[in-house]
């Protein structure tokens, strides 16, 4: 490398540096456009699903049509609710290739008609919302290696085409790393997950900031929510992080710690505060349209970071016109349900072998209706 007096300097004039001055600024590009994208991208859209055998775990060979991924949009005159759903069998595996007939929306429990329907692989874009302080997580301590274990543990399951960002709260929410597709980057960031901070927990700040943030990003999207479900200090209440939750969208997939502990504090008679954090995590979960899960034991994970990753990876789009077209900004209630359109009955779902099987079906709880633009 060259040393600043080694080099010689010709002499240019006044005119010839302003000439330099103005090439200069009329070839600089301006910002780089091509950063790290913050959101999945589109996914093509694909005509309807055959009827076909219903099998109680998704297939190798299945390459799932594609389905733009879109959060509840309005436009004009007519409105189009667009839902995600995921049916799972009881092991959490994705079921496929269920028709349209089979599928009831009701809303309000009204029944809807629908208007678009098609099954959807993609890539996740999850937010890793962690809680990390000193009320529980003192450093080295059971909860704080619970803690690391179960964050490292999720990000490694991710695949190259995921997007992840990760928050981490204790009084206050921090952004470790931005949406990205490079696990160094999220790696490096979750090294800042040490020593604690505060004794504080503001669970329900946390949850409503990240579903704000989360809600004006395209594309399918959850929320990874680790924490004790306790909430200690939040500026806002249960009820308006609850009303949060409903409005933003974003399903919340909630992994409650510290069972073990749980269990003791039951055996002693103070598992009150406990119990009402598993609620209220749960709530979270449901009315969103995401799952709880309350591990006890650290070879759980794997089998919760599989059944979010079918749950997110593999769902039924299904799109309708809703019938009650006021737009009055009330919360809608939705129920997803399969029937038999023959009877009218709980559609039967049997596996290769022919045997019933039990299922669960996720979908969001509602949504928002719009307000009249005066």
């Amino acid at each position: 490398m060259k040393s600043w007096n080694k080099l010689s300097v010709l002499p240019l004039t006044l005119a010839a540096l302003c000439a330099v001055a103005i090439v200069s600024l009329a070839q600089d590009p301006g910002p780089a456009k091509d950063v790290d994208q913050t959101v999945a991208k589109p996914r093509k859209p694909a005509g309807e699903p055959e009827d076909a055998p219903i099998p109680s775990k998704l297939s190798k060979k299945a390459a799932p049509d594609a389905l733009p991924d879109t959060q509840p949009s309005f436009k004009s005159d007519v409105s189009l609710v667009n839902i995600d759903v995921a049916v799972l069998d009881k092991n959490g595996h994705f079921i496929p290739n269920i028709p349209r007939g089979n599928f009831r929306i009701l809303e309000d429990n009204v029944p809807q008609q629908i208007k678009s329907f098609g099954k959807s692989q993609a890539p996740m874009t999850i937010c890793l919302l962690i809680e990390f302080s000193a009320k529980f997580q003192w450093y080295g301590g059971q909860t704080w290696y619970q803690t690391l274990a179960a964050s490292y543990g999720f990000v490694q399951t991710l695949k190259a085409d995921d997007y992840v960002a990760v928050i981490a709260y204790d009084m206050h929410e921090e952004i470790l790393s931005d949406f990205t597709t490079d696990k160094r980057q999220t790696y490096e960031a979750m090294q800042r997950l040490r020593i604690p901070g505060f004794s504080e927990a503001n669970l329900f700040d946390a949850v409503a900031d990240t579903e704000e943030r989360m809600s004006k990003i395209e594309g399918r999207k959850a929320i990874v929510l680790l924490s004790s479900g306790i909430d200690t200090f939040s500026k806002i209440t249960y009820d308006k992080a609850r009303k949060a939750v409903q409005e933003g969208g974003v399903p919340i997939y909630a992994i409650g710690l510290m069972q073990a502990l749980r269990i003791m504090a039951g055996a002693r008679g103070d598992s009150i505060g406990f119990l009402q954090a598993d609620n209220q995590m749960t709530t979270f979960a449901r009315e969103s349209g995401g799952m709880a899960f309350f591990p006890r034991f650290y070879g759980e994970f794997p089998t919760i970071f599989g059944t979010i990753s079918d749950s997110l990876r593999n769902q039924y789009s299904i799109g309708y016109a809703p019938a009650n077209r006021a737009r009055d900004g009330k919360f809608r209630k939705l129920k997803v349900e399969l029937v038999n359109p023959a009877t009218n009955e709980p559609l039967r779902v049997t596996d290769e072998k022919g045997k019933p099987i039990k299922y669960s079906i996720v979908a969001k709880a509602g949504y928002t209706a719009p307000r009249e633009v005066e």
